[in-house]
């Protein structure tokens, strides 16, 4: 597990993009391609947009790259909600990356058959482009949950499949989600952490005792790939 600090968002920001940018071009100089899942919330944003700048934008040869989600919410692709609509917008539409190498979480069908789909979609793409995937990006939320594996929710126990649909009650809605089996075989798994009420949580996550059922995120533990946990120092710094 590697933990590291910045100070500040657009510092974070740019150590992710960093990250992406390196591991992109050593993925594709050892085996031709690089596969990457982006995730929700409001911590990557600011990531996807210094990607969709230089000096990144230009350092990546976007052509090889080929981009997955972790979650979705169920609501439509034009949705404000949606994790793709919001990637698109701020980055996806802005660098010459093909559109056949972007895959979007499918939400305009039942969501068992769109979960279905998707996994589907994974094992095709990985009988030509083995896995482990490159880089998984996660974000954390002040409930501990991380894609859409939230507390005491069923798809927590899963052991087989990769995708799976889950109903969130707090929220009322489906979700869509990579389960952690799925997501633990990745090489490199990155946590996006920024916001003060967050730091407890991470606290709890990365020091406390293990209770995965309580906080999903702990069940983030790689098999054979790195774990890092990138934080913004300035906000956990802030007073209360």
């Amino acid at each position: 597990m590697i933990i590291q600090d910045y100070d500040g968002l657009e510092a974070l920001s740019n150590a992710a993009a960093g990250l992406f940018t390196e591991l992109s071009l050593q993925a594709i100089k050892e085996k031709g391609f690089f596969t990457v899942f982006l995730s929700g919330g409001n911590t990557p944003l600011e990531t996807y947009r210094v990607l969709a700048e230089e000096p990144y934008r230009d350092k990546v040869p976007w052509d090889r790259v080929f981009i997955f989600w972790g979650d979705e919410r169920y609501v439509s692709a034009e949705s404000k909600q949606n994790n793709s609509h919001m990637a698109f917008t701020i980055f996806l539409n802005h660098v010459p990356i093909p559109p056949e190498n972007i895959h979007p979480i499918p939400t305009s069908l039942s969501p068992e058959r769109s979960s279905a789909l998707y996994e589907e979609l994974l094992l095709e793409f990985m009988e030509k482009h083995p896995y482990p995937a490159d880089l998984i990006f996660l974000g954390l939320g002040t409930n501990a949950h991380t894609a859409s594996l939230f507390p005491y929710s069923p798809v927590l126990k899963e052991t087989k499949h990769w995708v799976r649909d889950v109903y969130i009650p707090e929220l009322k809605m489906y979700r869509i989600t990579l389960t952690a089996p799925f997501i633990n075989k990745a090489k490199n798994i990155a946590f996006l952490i920024s916001g003060q009420d967050k730091m407890h949580v991470f606290k709890e996550v990365t020091e406390g005792p293990y209770d995965p059922e309580r906080l999903p995120a702990q069940l983030i533990k790689p098999i054979d790939g790195r774990l890092y946990w990138l934080v913004d120092k300035k906000k956990a710094d802030s007073p209360l």
